[in-house]
């Protein structure tokens, strides 16, 4: 991935790690905000990245929960007490938009860590990356019971958005929708 970053935020053990929205349904901006103390740090995503880093978070907590007898006691649900339902913590300042995420596990700890790197601009003609390495990450490192709390939250969140067109399976504005199937709702 070249050089380090020059700025990495990192959170190890935060009070708080969630997604969450603004806006209405249809014109959500998604949020990895992480708050640590009265240190807040709110990165933008996308609708797909949220759901991605959910359904990667269970993947890698199934894994962990059926490897060597479950030693690191991986719940198979989110523990009641750490279901965050809350809105975001105001203000919501955006550090930057996510590019690239990823996602591992620290055996020393038994903590998940998820990075997340700034989008950077690329070649339209190459798809390469165009510009200068991105100077900042951030580093989130969290428990397993506090992970499976966090994809279940972004899975509601995700889920939460325009209900899908019975006919087509396409998101429906409240405004109306256009389906694209003949005789579906005008």
């Amino acid at each position: 991935m070249g050089p380090v970053p020059q700025t990495a935020h990192t959170f190890d053990w935060p009070d708080r790690l969630v997604i969450g929205t603004v806006g209405r349904p249809g014109a959500r901006t998604f949020y990895l905000q992480a708050r640590a103390g009265a240190r807040l740090l709110s990165v933008a995503l996308e609708k797909e990245q949220s759901a991605a880093l959910a359904e990667k978070i269970d993947e890698l907590l199934d894994e962990l929960m059926a490897a060597d007898g479950n030693r690191f006691s991986v719940p198979d649900e989110a523990p009641v007490e750490l279901v965050d339902d809350d809105a975001l913590d105001q203000p919501v300042e955006e550090q930057f938009r996510v590019g690239i995420m990823g996602l591992g596990w620290d055996p020393s700890t038994a903590q998940l860590v998820i990075e997340a790197v700034p989008a950077q601009p690329v070649d339209p003609e190459t798809l390469e990356p165009v510009g200068p390495e991105p100077e900042e990450v951030l580093v989130v490192r969290i428990p397993v019971g506090a992970a499976r709390a966090f994809a279940q939250r972004t899975r509601e969140i995700v889920d939460a958005g325009r209900p899908l067109c019975p006919r087509c399976g396409e998101p429906m504005d409240p405004e109306g929708h256009v389906c694209g199937l003949p005789d579906g709702p005008q």
